[in-house]
């Protein structure tokens, strides 16, 4: 089975404080880069990964996220792609591996990274992921009616949808299992200004931009 693993890309200001916040939420660090530029973060099932938004090769801005993916092999989807009509499906080779990119409803821009055994310099940790978490982005400005058979290509990862106005956007969103009042008090032991509402946590990550956690 060809593994695929949504992971949203946030561009940050700062790559060691939202390390922090998310591992504050519960995330582990799995692999870095050796210039502190980049490191990407699991739990149960999803990954986020942080890029330093001033060494950026594409524009992202501190605060912006993407949508990416990583994947075992990303020739036999694009083979799948390409056959479901996304003839821009494309590979090739990076500096930290090989990378697939595709164009998602709405013109939207997709990178899928293919998982490989070769580090190419980074720094690999024994992450031990936190199996009561979800990474759950939403995403806004995104026709859920377009989306979903295009995610399904993807193997269905787990999205929530909205506002569906306006330009597309991806939010981080987490759910978990673990009692919310014991999320909360971990936060609000680390400094962050968290906000208990139902069955949410609201946050303002480091970035300025929020972050909820759902039961």
């Amino acid at each position: 089975m060809n593994e695929v693993v949504i992971r949203p890309l946030r561009f940050t200001a700062d790559v060691d404080a939202m390390r922090a916040f998310l591992e504050t939420l519960g995330l582990r660090p799995r692999i870095e880069g050796k210039s502190g530029g980049w490191v990407d973060l699991v739990t149960g099932s999803g990954m986020v990964a942080l890029h330093d938004a001033a060494t950026s090769s594409t524009g992202g801005k501190a605060g912006d996220t993407g949508l990416s993916f990583e994947a075992e092999d990303i020739d036999a989807l694009k083979d799948q792609l390409v056959a479901a009509g996304h003839e821009d499906a494309t590979t090739w080779d990076e500096a930290y591996g090989r990378v697939l990119s595709v164009t998602a409803p709405g013109g939207v821009a997709i990178w899928i990274d293919e998982r490989s055994g070769d580090l190419y310099g980074y720094k690999l940790h024994q992450a031990d992921p936190d199996p009561r978490l979800t990474v759950v982005p939403r995403l806004s400005g995104a026709a859920e009616a377009e989306w979903t058979p295009f995610l399904e290509l993807l193997g269905s990862p787990e999205v929530t949808y909205g506002p569906p106005a306006g330009e597309f956007d991806v939010w981080l969103e987490l759910r978990t299992t673990e009692p919310l009042p014991d999320v909360l008090a971990r936060l609000q032991a680390a400094g962050y200004a968290a906000e208990l509402t139902g069955t949410t946590i609201a946050i303002t990550d480091p970035d300025g931009q929020p972050v909820r956690v759902h039961a």
